[in-house]
Formats: C-alpha cells, structure tokens, sequence
C-alpha cells in the first residue's frame, strides 16, 4: 500500500490538473472554429488526414509526467518489514567514589571506562547495547540501542557520586531488558549484564535479591572486579581503605551463570554474549519510491517530445 509522508505536496496536483482542463476547453474550443471554417480543401492541407487521436498523445503523455512528478514531490512510500535483532546487553559501571582509588591505574573507574570502551567495540553490531551507571542510585543513561557512539559518548562522560546501589543496578538492567520492543517476537530478547565494579554494596536491595532476579528471568550477569585489597582513597579529607568485594561478585555471577574476572580482556569478555542466541523481530519501515515516480515522468517526457517530433516535426 502507497502512502505520502509529505502528503501537503499533493495540492501540486491542482495546477496540472488545471492545466489539462485548459487543455480540453482549447481543443473544443478549435473544433468549433474548424466547424465554421468554409474552405474544405485549405483545411485539409492544415490539418493532414488520418492524424486523428496521435494529436493528443504528446500532449497526454507530458501531461502524465506533470502527474508523476507532482506526486513524486509528496515523497511517496510503501511499507516493508525490516527484520530487527532484539538481543540485548547491558552495561553497568559503579561510579562510587572508591572507583577514584588509583591502585589500578590511572584510576578503578578510567581502568573501567576503557575496558567497557573495548567491550563496545568488539561486541557485534547487530547486538542492542545499554549502559546504565550506578552509585546511591542506578539510572539507564543508554536504553538499548544499536548506536555505539551513543554509549562510548556516555561511558566517557561519567562522573563520580556517593554510595554504591550493586543490587538497584541488576534490577534497573533488568527493566531495560524488558522494554526491548517485542516486534511481533515473543518474550523477552535473550540477554547479558556485564557489571564492573568495585564491590561493597552500601545503598539499595541487597545483591542477592538482584541475583534472583536475574536468575528467575533467566539473564546471566557477568561481573568484572576493579581494585587491590589495598586501594584507598580521601574522602571529605579523611583516608579511607577501599578493599574489593570479589566475594560478593563472584557470588553474583555464579548465581546467574555469568562469568566473574579480575582483570578482563577482550577475548575474556567475548565470552559473555558467545552462547546468548538471537530472536529476530520485524519493525515496518516505510521506504521512499520517489524515484519511481521520478523515473515514470522522465519517461513519459521523454515519449511525449519523442511523438511530437514524429508526428508534428515539433518537440511539443
């Protein structure tokens, strides 16, 4: 089925229109003076015989050009189903103040930032990708998406806050998940949660509830542990030691059949999305045929002084 996306554009129909009617009342118009006109034998020498109806046909055809191009200007579409990959992975990054502990360097928190830059650029295109941050709290600063300059530009762009939510941002992962449009698939996009982070949850549920979570919608949550038992960093002054909680990490992983890692590479981090699967929905796009239209009236202009040449030695 055809539809315009700037449909305004059919009023340029009016003046061809207009035009064809003047086109009609012209031709009466000279018929009903050929009518009054005496001398038979001149006329016939005007207006050879056997011309008939291929007097008109130049002109129908640039007319029908005019129509083509006119309607070509309201952009004209139709429908089609694109297939759409719905798998997803999430991103969380802990942005509590211990990720300034600089005993990995620079600091736990630019460690985190490139590793994830790494992960972004190795993981397949056709994948949704969505980044969610958390300290007291966890916010989606990327819902899934296939716009990888979209994420990179937020991982860059993160900025330290109190409080670490560990479990708030399993669960906030998890909603993103679910908001994957269906597509006409079923259920929800098979999925991945990689975490990085320091450990010490202080804010929020607690990591086990986040861990059930995961486990009851079946999405594994592979954790990767930033730090030294002998990170420390000031805080309001006061030096405060940050050590790593890779218990509770690895205890989240594990739980989830995810993958826990101390010190992540690309090809560690490969494995995370290597078993996920795909489920392939179908959005509809339109698709703009405007140069159908445009290729029609070219044809047709071409036709209509191509007939006029032959039968009237005039272009039109």
């Amino acid at each position: 089925m055809i539809r315009f996306l700037q449909p305004w554009w059919l009023l340029a129909l009016l003046p061809v229109l207009a035009l064809a009617a003047f086109y009609v009342w012209r031709q009466r118009h000279r018929r009903a003076y050929a009518m009054r006109f005496t001398n038979v034998d001149l006329l016939r020498t005007l207006a050879p015989k056997g011309l008939g109806w291929r007097r008109h046909a130049a002109a129908s055809a640039f007319l029908l050009a005019l129509v083509a191009l006119a309607v070509g200007m309201a952009r004209p579409a139709v429908d089609t189903r694109e297939p759409l990959e719905r798998a997803t992975v999430m991103l969380a990054i802990d942005v509590s103040l211990s990720m300034q502990a600089d005993d990995v360097a620079p600091n736990r928190l630019e460690a985190a930032q490139e590793a994830a830059k790494q992960f972004v650029g190795e993981l397949p295109q056709s994948y949704n990708l969505g980044l969610v941050s958390f300290a007291k709290s966890a916010n989606v600063l990327v819902a899934p998406t296939k716009d990888r300059d979209a994420v990179t530009a937020a991982i860059d762009g993160l900025t330290l806050a109190e409080a670490t939510a560990t479990g708030e941002a399993v669960f906030t992962c998890l909603e993103a998940i679910r908001s994957v449009p269906a597509d006409g698939a079923a259920g929800i996009p098979p999925a991945r949660i990689v975490l990085l982070s320091d450990g010490f949850r202080t804010s929020g549920r607690s990591v086990e509830e986040a861990a059930a979570a995961a486990q009851a919608a079946n999405v594994p949550v592979s954790t990767i542990a930033f730090g030294t038992d002998s990170g420390q960093v000031d805080i309001n002054g006061q030096p405060q030691r940050v050590p790593v909680d890779r218990l509770a990490l690895a205890q989240l992983a594990e739980t989830t059949e995810g993958y826990f890692y101390e010190a992540a590479s690309v090809s560690e981090l490969k494995q995370v999305y290597q078993d996920m699967g795909s489920s392939i929905g179908f959005r509809t796009e339109p698709r703009e045929i405007t140069q159908w239209y445009a290729g029609a009236a070219l044809l047709l202009a071409l036709c209509a002084g191509g007939l006029s040449l032959l039968w009237s030695s005039r272009m039109l």
